[in-house]
């Protein structure tokens, strides 16, 4: 059987080009059928992206049949994945986040997971010198994919290693690091055709914390205004989209990816304290700014507290 590849719900960037990465490495280097998949509509610069490199968007599902075999990328929490998930037959997980635990598998698998910023790198490395391969269609998925991870360069979880990945990668291409991002987070800003509960889930992740279930959604832009203009509409719609996912509580940051700082939405009591305990904020509104957070990976998750 075809081997899915996919990453997680909402794809971002990352989620949607290192499918497309490693589907191909498996077809045309491992001689192993792969396709790679999605688990939901691409965001607004996943979707440049695709066309940018002239890739195919690939087939979104729903779920996965019982016993098909799979590669998970970019993620390793079941909140993430088809609720379904632990009856495929899942073969590797390649991701660079922390180990949540809940998966199953009905053998001993490959598993990589390290520290880097983004999934693509880790898989440019795996590959070694199968890397050298990549037609400039994968080679520009790679690229933008650790790209859109690190913000160029400006996050926290940017190690030397995403850099020189990055670097050689785009001289392979020809591309200009600082002028593709530009384009690239430019497509990311342009929300303006999202409705507030597309623009809440569109980049969120599923977390406990202290026994509440939060929706962390991050929005990352280089034009913050067109999104923080929103805010009463926004704040309104996370009752409803915290209701209809089971969450306790939506939390909303917008990223600044310039300005290198997160705007937190507080709606409400719950949200104030846990921008006070989480990172030492005095919160007097409904906004609050967070100089220097830029990671839900390394900053965000890791501090919430209530």
């Amino acid at each position: 059987m075809t081997i899915q590849v996919f990453g997680h719900k909402s794809p971002d960037t990352d989620s949607t080009g290192s499918p497309i990465v490693w589907a191909w490495y498996l077809n045309e280097i491992k001689g192993t059928a792969a396709k790679p998949v999605l688990l939901g509509e691409p965001n607004t610069e996943a979707a440049f992206v695709l066309k940018r490199w002239n890739l195919d968007k690939p087939e979104i599902i729903s779920g996965v049949e019982a016993g098909a075999p799979v590669v998970i990328v970019d993620t390793n929490n079941p909140a993430e994945l088809p609720a379904d998930i632990n009856k495929a037959d899942i073969q590797a997980i390649i991701d660079h986040h922390k180990l949540v635990g809940g998966l199953e598998t009905k053998g001993p698998i490959d598993i990589t997971i390290r520290p880097l910023a983004c999934t693509a790198t880790i898989m440019v490395d795996l590959m070694g010198d199968d890397a050298a391969k990549m037609p400039d269609a994968i080679k520009g998925a790679a690229l933008s994919c650790i790209i859109s991870d690190t913000l160029e360069f400006r996050s926290p979880t940017t190690t030397a290693h995403d850099r020189e990945v990055v670097e050689k990668l785009a001289a392979e291409l020809g591309v200009d690091v600082a002028a593709y991002a530009a384009e690239m987070f430019e497509a990311k800003s342009d929300v303006s055709a999202f409705s507030d509960a597309e623009l809440l889930r569109m980049d969120s992740k599923e977390y406990n914390v202290d026994g509440k279930e939060f929706r962390v959604s991050v929005l990352e832009t280089t034009a913050p205004k067109l999104v923080l203009d929103r805010k009463d509409s926004l704040m309104a719609s996370m009752v409803d989209v915290a209701k209809e996912d089971g969450a306790d509580q939506v939390l909303l940051f917008v990223v600044d990816i310039l300005n290198e700082e997160a705007t937190l939405l507080v709606p409400n009591d719950l949200v104030k304290t846990v921008a006070e305990k989480s990172f030492g904020a005095t919160v007097s509104g409904d906004l609050v700014v967070l100089p220097g957070i830029m990671s839900r990976k390394k900053q965000i998750i890791p501090n919430l507290k209530i």
